[in-house]
C-alpha cells in the first residue's frame, strides 16, 4: 500500500467521487482510478461500489476511512516537523461537528489556534449522528468531536464550550406578537419538525403538548438542515438553533420562546491518542474553558 493510494481513497471519499478528488489533487481521474483499483488488489476488498458514474463506500471502504485519515495525520506530523526548522508547530487538525454547532465557540477557537499556529491546517468534518461521536473519534475519523451533551463515550474527555438555545422562525408577514412567545400562545401556523429521537426535539414536542398547543404539521423533515429553506419558502414556522435564527432576521419573524429551550454542547476528544497538534488545541480549548467559567 502506497501513501499516494490512500490519499486519493479519501479524496474520493472526502468530495464524493472520482471527478471532485482530481479537481482538488490537481491529478486526472484515470490516475485516481487505477490507483483505487490496484488498492483494491493489494487488499482484496472492494472499497466502493460503482453504481453508473457514482461510487459509494462498501463496508470495508467504510471501515479503512478512519485508520486511512489517522495514517495521514501521522505521515503529516511526521513530514512537517521534518520540513520546520524552526520547531514551529505544524501539521493538520480534523474536528468533526455537528451542523448547528459549527459556528460561535468552535469558529473562535479555530481562528485563534490558526493564528497562533499559521502552520496548521483545519479540516472540519460533518457529524451527522451525534450518536456516533464517540465512535468516529475512537475509529480514527477525526481527533476532535462538537456535539451536544452529555455524550457517550469511555476514556474520552469532554470540555463543555457553551449552551444551544433554540428560537422560533416564522415566515415573512406572519402575525406574530412582539416578544418571547408563550408555548401556550404559539400561532395557528403550521410548523416544520424533525423526527423524534435522542435529541432537543423530543423535550420541545413534549413541552408544546403540556401548553395545550396544538399547531398544525406542515413537513416532518429528516433533513435538519431543510427546515429554515422551507420556512423561508413560506411553508410554515419552526423551531432552530438560535445562530441559524439570528441569521434569518431579515427575510422572517424570529422570536424567543418561553420557556426557553436550550441544550449544552462541547468538544469530545481521546486524551491518550492526540497528535502535537491536538495537544496544542486542547490546552487553547480549556485555557478559553476556564476563562468563560471565570467572567
Amino acid at each position: 500500500m502506497e501513501l499516494r493510494q490512500v490519499e486519493y481513497f479519501l479524496a474520493v471519499v472526502e468530495h464524493e467521487g472520482i471527478g471532485g478528488a482530481a479537481a482538488s489533487l490537481g491529478v486526472a481521474q484515470p490516475t485516481i482510478s487505477q490507483a483505487l483499483r490496484g488498492l483494491e488488489r493489494e487488499l482484496g476488498v472492494q472499497l466502493f461500489h460503482r453504481i453508473g458514474r457514482g461510487m459509494v463506500l462498501s463496508a470495508a471502504g467504510r471501515s479503512m476511512v478512519g485508520p486511512g485519515r489517522q495514517i495521514l495525520r501521522d505521515v503529516t506530523a511526521v513530514e512537517d516537523l521534518l520540513a520546520t526548522s524552526d520547531g514551529e508547530l505544524a501539521g493538520r487538525l480534523d474536528v468533526m461537528a455537528f451542523p448547528a454547532l459549527a459556528l460561535g465557540p468552535l469558529v473562535d477557537l479555530v481562528t485563534e489556534f490558526r493564528r497562533a499556529y499559521p502552520k496548521v491546517t483545519v479540516r472540519f468534518g460533518e457529524l451527522k449522528v451525534e450518536a456516533q461521536a464517540a465512535s468516529l473519534i475512537e475509529d480514527g475519523h477525526c481527533e476532535f468531536v462538537v456535539a451536544h451533551l452529555p455524550l457517550d463515550g469511555n476514556g474520552l474527555d469532554v470540555v463543555e464550550l457553551g449552551e444551544q438555545e433554540y428560537w422560533l422562525v416564522y415566515p415573512a408577514g406572519t402575525d406574530v406578537p412582539h416578544g418571547p412567545v408563550p408555548l401556550s400562545a404559539l400561532p395557528k401556523v403550521p410548523m416544520v419538525f424533525v423526527p423524534r429521537g435522542p435529541s432537543l426535539a423530543d423535550e420541545i414536542e413534549e413541552a408544546i403538548r403540556h401548553a395545550g398547543a396544538r399547531p398544525p404539521l406542515a413537513v416532518l423533515s429528516d433533513h435538519r438542515e431543510a427546515r429554515l429553506p422551507l420556512v423561508l419558502a413560506g411553508i410554515g414556522g419552526t423551531l432552530v438553533e438560535r445562530s441559524i435564527a439570528e441569521s434569518a432576521r431579515d427575510r422572517a419573524i424570529v422570536r424567543e420562546v418561553e420557556p426557553k429551550f436550550a441544550r449544552r454542547f462541547g468538544i469530545a476528544f481521546d486524551p491518550d491518542t492526540l497528535s502535537p497538534v491536538g495537544h496544542a488545541f486542547v490546552e487553547l480549548v480549556r485555557a478559553r474553558a476556564a476563562t468563560a467559567a471565570g467572567e
